[in-house]
């Protein structure tokens, strides 16, 4: 796999990322190994997860796999923290709440460091200065080598990062994560172009569309999909409208005629999309995961990513 340099620093990351929102819910311990081991002996190296993915069970089923499958120094963990699951506050990039959650993430994964830490919200509630604080004493203490923000606003993203490059001792702001596929690209009217001003990297989530681009909605909802469940329900409904199905058709007919699936051509589309580092790919197996992951087999033509391009553009702002 190939390897990028994350935003304006001297990290070098796979242009893939494993996500892993799914492990300790509906991936179970041997099957999370499976897809660590199948995304590493692809070349993999960049590895996203979150406090709040399964009330924390995804960080320690990573715990469990750190040295006993890969070295953790062969890894780059990205970790996020600043959401609640619970309660009435969702947001809460509190410099008390980060600074604990970040605690309680090293001993889950059973490391004294994360490679990437990410607020995973802007939270209104809490001056922003002590927000940033909390960063960069999270950076100076060594539990964090480099900082990030996950779900800002462009001007949220542009409002840290030129903050951070205030002054030379605090943490520079090197990557950003946000909701970005072929269904989704609301990201390329501000959000792209402030990493790109800054020099931040782009860790897109949902690459395939909360799942829909793989096509697997295409004759209704399967009974072992998330559309099936009422958890994930609402969040995939948004996404099986006329607009997106004509989006999904088009995949669909670029990938006959390509002889890949469907989801290795959203991805390919996404992944060398300019200012992407590496877009966040999450799988419930590890055969869904090892066929998403022979995207990197995959250079889409010029004329076919134009044609993507078309049939799924945004409405100007």
């Amino acid at each position: 796999m190939q390897q990028r340099p994350l935003g304006r620093s001297g990290l070098s990351v796979s242009r893939l990322a494993l996500g892993t929102m799914t492990w300790g819910h509906d991936t179970d311990p041997d099957d999370a190994g499976a897809q660590l081991k199948s995304f590493v002996d692809a070349g993999g190296t960049l590895v996203d997860t979150a406090d709040v993915y399964a009330d924390g069970e995804a960080e320690a089923v990573l715990g469990t796999l750190l040295d006993a499958m890969v070295p953790r120094d062969e890894l780059l963990i990205v970790g996020k923290a600043g959401v609640r699951s619970h309660g009435a506050r969702r947001r809460d990039s509190s410099r008390g709440h980060l600074l604990r959650s970040l605690d309680v993430t090293l001993r889950r994964l059973g490391t004294d460091y994360l490679d990437i830490w990410q607020v995973h919200g802007y939270d209104p509630a809490t001056p922003f200065e002590e927000t940033m604080a909390a960063v960069d004493h999270a950076v100076s203490t060594g539990k964090v080598r480099y900082a990030g923000v996950a779900n800002f606003a462009g001007w949220q993203i542009a409002r840290a990062a030129t903050w951070q490059q205030a002054w030379p001792q605090r943490a520079p702001i090197v990557a950003a994560g946000f909701e970005y596929s072929l269904l989704e690209r609301s990201a390329e009217r501000e959000a792209l172009a402030a990493c790109e001003a800054l020099g931040v990297g782009v860790m897109p989530w949902s690459p395939l569309g909360r799942g829909v681009l793989t096509g697997k909605y295409r004759n209704g909802r399967p009974a072992d999909s998330r559309a099936a469940s009422a958890q994930y329900e609402q969040f995939v409904l948004a996404y099986l409208d006329p607009r997106c199905s004509a989006v999904v058709e088009a995949v669909l007919t670029a990938a006959h005629g390509l002889g890949v699936s469907p989801a290795q051509v959203a991805l390919a589309w996404l992944r060398d999309r300019p200012g992407v580092t590496a877009p966040v790919l999450g799988a419930r197996t590890a055969d869904q995961l090892g066929e998403a992951l022979r995207c990197e087999e995959l250079e889409l033509p010029p004329q076919i990513s134009r044609a993507l391009d078309d049939v799924s553009a945004i409405e100007p702002a």
